[in-house]
C-alpha cells in the first residue's frame, strides 16, 4: 500500500481516539482538497501565461463547451460553475471589457440576457483548454488510468449522496 501526507494526519487522529468513520471522512476531505490544490496550481500556472484567472478560464471553458453560438444565461453559468451570481457578474465584467465575451438581449425573455463568446474569446478558450488539459495530464503523470477512473467513480458515488442534501 502506498502512503501520502494525509496518512500521517490520520495516524494522529486515530491516536487521539477519533472514530474510524470520522478518520475516513477526514481523509477523504483532505485528499480531495489536496487534489484540488494540485490541479488548480498546475492550471493556474498555464493560465497566467494567457493573462487569465482561474475563474475567467472556468467561464470561458463553460461557454466553449456549449454548442455554437457558445452562449448561456449568467444564471446557468453560476449554477454550472458552483459560483455565486455576484462572482459570475464580476468575472463576466472583466471578460466583457477584455473583449472575450459579449452580452446580448434574450428575445425569448426580456428579463434575461445571454452571454456568448466572441471569436477572440473562443480562440482564447480553446488555447486555455489545451493548456489546462496538458497541465492536468502532467499532474496525473505516472498514475495508472484505472486508478484515475476508480477514484473518479468513487467520488461520484460519494457526491451522488451528499450532493443531494444541504450540507451545513
Amino acid at each position: 500500500m502506498t502512503h501520502d501526507e494525509v496518512d500521517a494526519l490520520a495516524t494522529g487522529w486515530r491516536a487521539a481516539g477519533m472514530p474510524a468513520t470520522l478518520v475516513a471522512a477526514l481523509e477523504l476531505s483532505k485528499r480531495a482538497s489536496r487534489l484540488t490544490v494540485l490541479f488548480e496550481a498546475a492550471v493556474k500556472a498555464e493560465l497566467a501565461e494567457l493573462g487569465l484567472t482561474y475563474a475567467e478560464f472556468e467561464v470561458l471553458a463553460a461557454l466553449a463547451r456549449t454548442p455554437a453560438p457558445h452562449r448561456l444565461r449568467p444564471s446557468e453559468l453560476s449554477k454550472s460553475l458552483f459560483i455565486t451570481s455576484g462572482g459570475t457578474s464580476n468575472v463576466l465584467q472583466r471578460l466583457t471589457t477584455a473583449g472575450h465575451v459579449e452580452r446580448t438581449d434574450n428575445p425569448g425573455d426580456a428579463r434575461s440576457r445571454w452571454v456568448q463568446l466572441t471569436p477572440d474569446g473562443l480562440r482564447l478558450a480553446r488555447t486555455a483548454l489545451e493548456l489546462a488539459s496538458r497541465a492536468q495530464q502532467d499532474v496525473l503523470a505516472g498514475v495508472p488510468d484505472e486508478a484515475v477512473r476508480h477514484a473518479a467513480d468513487a467520488l461520484r458515488d460519494v457526491l451522488a449522496i451528499i450532493g443531494r442534501r444541504r450540507v451545513r
